[in-house]
């Protein structure tokens, strides 16, 4: 009775296995975790998201909604769905209980009233068409009320003419309205009438306070006029009103109660609206990409409490006098891109409370002594894309509290020693894009903690010591080369950031090395990997702490790269080398195989040539491989036995593939891979020789062309399984004696019908089982012994998956049906082979077999190397169904090999004959 219950709940088990979806290949969608690899978006299109979210599905060409989020995991953070969905259903996402950001973009659709719920975690809700023209979009009143986390909310691209009266969630506190059909601001009270005092969200009397704080309404051309109460009750923390013809001083009878930030970018205004800024007491006022050339005394005023005023891109030419005077709360002044030089004049007048200063591209040339000393307590200096080419501690005199200096991209050519000494609070400097030459210690003298420098010239740059003793973050970057000067072996103790973009890099003396203790990020553009070499210079001869890696190189070959001095790497991406056919060159398998820790690896443009299992043996730990502009590349066939630990994530993009039917195992793994998410599979090419521009369809190719189609095989096999164990669930059942009556009479009335005897179902007599590194042996020793005739062999019939399996082929399938066609599965164990993935899968199997049919079923271990039985406990109790004559110790050194041999043979025909038996 036990024994039926067993195999009937085993039964249920299989049944409820077979049945769920394992398919992770989603059409027309990513899927993946941002946190993985930062700069994902750079190898994989998907939607932006926000600070805080990583798992995301991002979906284009959506038709069938129900379809698509069938493929899209449950515990996403952020959904993005592009396509033409006529109806927004109720309960549309009720499967997604942890999303927090929705981005929909699917043309005209009618938003049914209970659509968003269950979305009780979601916080950024957006509508978007990108098109130059409105599309009409209808929301119920009562759509929105139950998001009652709701953050943001974005309408873009769409008219909200047909909805009246849309109730806002209470939590809300950004509402975008962006290229709407809004004419004045009063049309906002009949779509919203809650934003205002007087209204509440819910159906309650109470009254409450109005909730929100930022309203955005750029891009709207047609938004001319506001409308008296337009606004009313409002309590608004920054009201944006980029790129529109509305006149701000309707603001003043809107009935907005409260204002701090108001931004008026590209709106064509050629003068301060210093009535409104006045009104509102404003703090941030944004006047960019404008007509305003002069500022006038008698508008300076109004500004008096400004904290911030932007004014970048004005063709400004100076500033009046009493400026500084006039704003006393100023804080942050942007003044970039207008036409303040060539000399730099600031206004008279002191500014105690100026704390960042922008002057970028302003045809700057000079800077007079002591340009800056009215301005004690400025922070942060921007002098970017000027004209400047000296300086000296007298320009940036009185600064004594500036802590980050840009001085990127102008004609610098020389550093006076002490130019940096009026700056002692200074921890970020970047002068990249200049002229220097040469740069030493002696000229960052001056600051205590210097942490974060940035140096480049287009010319050759030498950089000496000493290095600044603080420095968390270095870049330098380079045309031609850069020559680091060393001194004593001088290491950058604390340095945890490192980008180097240059053609070469070269220490000097040649002998000489550099020591990075506590580096974790370093960034290699266009180095040669003779960087990593062990011979002469070692520029990285250990890197303990290392975790990211982004080395593009831009040379021929991967020629001197080892990564063995990372032995904590989590993250490399390698770009423009080639692995394939250099002689003398390090091959690929080498460089991963230094680095076991690895949980992303990103490859682009390393002409590859074919990958096999052995490319990506020992990194357990992998989580996402991304493949990025490969071209003529092969998958081999020996990378199914990855399939068990294939990485979460697997990204194929922009990769062309070689037309070869040895690949065929793709397309089933890539549509039912286990716990993986595959992308790019489905628009790949492939190519049947160098000179093929066909561009046949990667897919398509394998369907049509090979042998065997592996879908439906895979079907009638998971179909003939689930049957044969619903046969042996009900003939294990020993209240059912008749069930075997029945079916010997059928086997009976079956042979006479043929006209012939009972015949063996066997296709094979052992199918054995072994590891890549027990290979040698089994075919050498052991195949001989039991296939070859007597006497020299026992004369048993083999099935070997390398010998037996046919090409193309699927391996899970084929190791299945193998073991059902074979009257004894032989496992050959060793400590190699319990590490082996697909060893273990075919234990698990030939397990799963035994327990299911014991009886008809036979399975024997053979142990090349002593083994602990305790680790076999994990694979169901194995040890409880096998006897102890189907445990055999190969003798070591020969000894005892007949008699072993004699064993063996006596054992796999009395297995033989009880399985027989079984059937019969």
């Amino acid at each position: 009775m036990k024994r039926c219950l067993f195999s009937t709940l085993l039964l249920l088990c299989m049944m409820s296995f077979s049945s769920r979806s394992w398919a992770w290949t989603a059409p027309d969608c990513t899927i993946g975790d941002a946190s993985l690899l930062s700069n994902l978006s750079y190898y994989v299109p998907f939607c932006p998201l926000v600070p805080g979210l990583h798992l995301f599905a991002s979906c284009s060409s959506v038709k069938d909604l129900p379809q698509t989020l069938t493929s899209v995991p449950r515990d996403i953070e952020a959904l993005c769905l592009q396509g033409t969905i006529p109806i927004l259903p109720d309960d549309a996402f009720g499967l997604f209980p942890s999303l927090q950001l929705l981005r929909l973009q699917l043309g005209t659709t009618k938003v049914a009233s209970g659509a968003f719920q269950g979305l009780h975690q979601l916080q950024h809700l957006s509508f978007e068409h990108h098109a130059p023209c409105c599309l009409n979009l209808f929301l119920p009143q009562d759509t929105l009320e139950s998001l009652g986390f709701l953050n943001s909310i974005s309408f873009q691209g769409y008219c909200l003419n047909y909805s009246q009266s849309i109730r806002l969630p209470i939590s809300l506190t950004h509402l975008t309205l962006k290229h709407s059909c809004l004419t004045e601001l009063q049309e906002l009270q009949k779509l919203f009438p809650n934003l205002g005092s007087g209204f509440s969200p819910t159906h309650s009397p109470r009254p409450w306070s109005a909730f929100l704080e930022v309203l955005d309404l750029s891009s709207n051309l047609h938004l001319s006029q506001v409308g008296v109460g337009a606004l009313k009750g409002l309590h608004l923390r920054s009201l944006r009103l980029d790129g529109t013809p509305l006149n701000t001083s309707g603001l003043l009878d809107s009935g907005l109660l409260h204002l701090d930030s108001l931004s008026l970018v590209h709106t064509g205004v050629n003068k301060l609206p210093g009535n409104v800024t006045g009104y509102f007491e404003l703090r941030a006022l944004d006047l960019g990409r404008n007509q305003i050339q002069n500022i006038k005394d008698e508008e300076l005023p109004s500004l008096h409490s400004l904290e911030v005023i932007s004014l970048y891109a004005n063709s400004l030419q100076f500033l009046p006098p009493g400026f500084f005077s006039a704003l006393p709360q100023l804080q942050r002044l942007n003044l970039s891109m207008n036409k303040l030089g060539p000399t730099l004049v600031l206004p008279q007048g002191l500014s105690s409370t100026l704390k960042v200063l922008d002057l970028s591209h302003n045809e700057l040339c000079t800077l007079p002594h002591g340009a800056f000393s009215s301005l004690p307590q400025l922070q942060e200096l921007w002098l970017s894309g000027n004209n400047i080419s000296n300086l000296s501690s007298e320009n940036l005199e009185g600064l004594r509290w500036l802590k980050s200096l840009d001085l990127s991209w102008n004609q610098i050519k020389v550093l006076k020693p002490g130019w940096l000494s009026s700056l002692p609070a200074l921890t970020s400097l970047n002068i990249l894009g200049t002229y220097l030459e040469t740069i030493s210690g002696r000229h960052l003298q001056g600051p205590h903690k210097l942490s974060h420098l940035q140096l480049g010239s287009v010319a050759a740059l030498d950089i000496y010591p000493p290095w600044p003793p603080e420095l968390l973050s270095l870049e330098v970057w380079t045309q031609p080369s850069v020559f680091f000067h060393v001194a004593n072996g001088e290491p950058f103790l604390f340095l945890e950031n490192l980008t180097l973009q240059s053609s070469n890099v070269v220490l000097v003396p040649f002998n000489a090395t550099i020591h990075f203790p506590s580096l974790r990020h370093l960034t290699l553009r266009g180095c040669s990997p003779f960087i990593f070499s062990s011979r002469g210079s070692r520029f990285f001869p250990q890197l303990p702490l290392l975790e990211h890696l982004h080395f593009w190189s831009g040379h021929e070959d991967a020629k001197n790269l080892h990564l063995s001095v990372t032995p904590k790497l989590r993250v490399l991406e390698l770009g423009d080398m080639d692995f394939f056919y250099n002689l003398g060159s390090v091959t690929l398998e080498e460089v991963l195989k230094e680095v076991p820790q690895l949980q992303v690896l990103a490859l682009s443009h390393l002409n590859l040539g074919n990958l096999s299992i052995s490319t990506f043996r020992g990194l357990g730990l992998l989580r996402l491989l991304l493949l990025n502009s490969e071209w003529d590349l092969g998958l081999d066939s020996s990378l199914q036995e990855m399939i068990p630990q294939m990485p979460q994530y697997v990204y194929f993009s922009n990769v062309t593939f070689i037309c070869q039917c040895e690949s065929s195992w793709v397309g089933p793994w890539a549509t039912g891979a286990p716990n993986t998410f595959v992308y790019g599979l489905g628009d790949s090419i492939c190519m049947a020789n160098a000179s093929d521009y066909s561009k046949t369809p990667l897919l398509s190719f394998l369907s049509s062309r090979c042998a065997h189609d592996l879908n439906f095989q895979g079907f009638l096999i998971s179909f003939i399984l689930v049957l044969l164990l619903m046969i042996s669930a009900l003939l294990g059942c020993p209240k059912w004696p008749w069930l075997h009556q029945l079916r010997n009479l059928f086997h009976t009335w079956w042979w006479k019908l043929c006209g012939r005897g009972p015949r063996s179902p066997f296709l094979y007599d052992v199918f054995i089982s072994y590891c890549e590194q027990d290979q040698a042996w089994v075919l050498d020793k052991l195949v001989p012994t039991l296939e070859k005739p007597p006497p020299a062999g026992e004369g048993l019939r083999l099935c070997l998956p390398e010998r037996d399996f046919g090409i193309g082929q699927d391996r899970m399938d084929a190791t299945a049906a193998s073991m059902e066609s074979s009257r004894t599965t032989l496992c050959v164990l060793s400590c190699q082979a319990l590490r082996s993935p697909w060893c273990n899968l075919e234990l698990r199997l030939a397990t799963y077999h035994l327990v299911a049919r014991p009886g008809a079923v036979r399975l024997m271990l053979l142990f090349l190397e002593p083994i602990d039985r305790r680790q076999l406990h994990s694979y169901h109790r194995l040890t409880r169904w096998l006897q102890k004559e189907d445990y055999f110790d190969v003798p070591q050194a020969g000894v005892q090999w007949d008699d072993f041999c004699e064993r063996l043979r006596k054992r796999l025909k009395r297995a033989e004959q009880e399985r027989e038996d079984c059937v019969l």
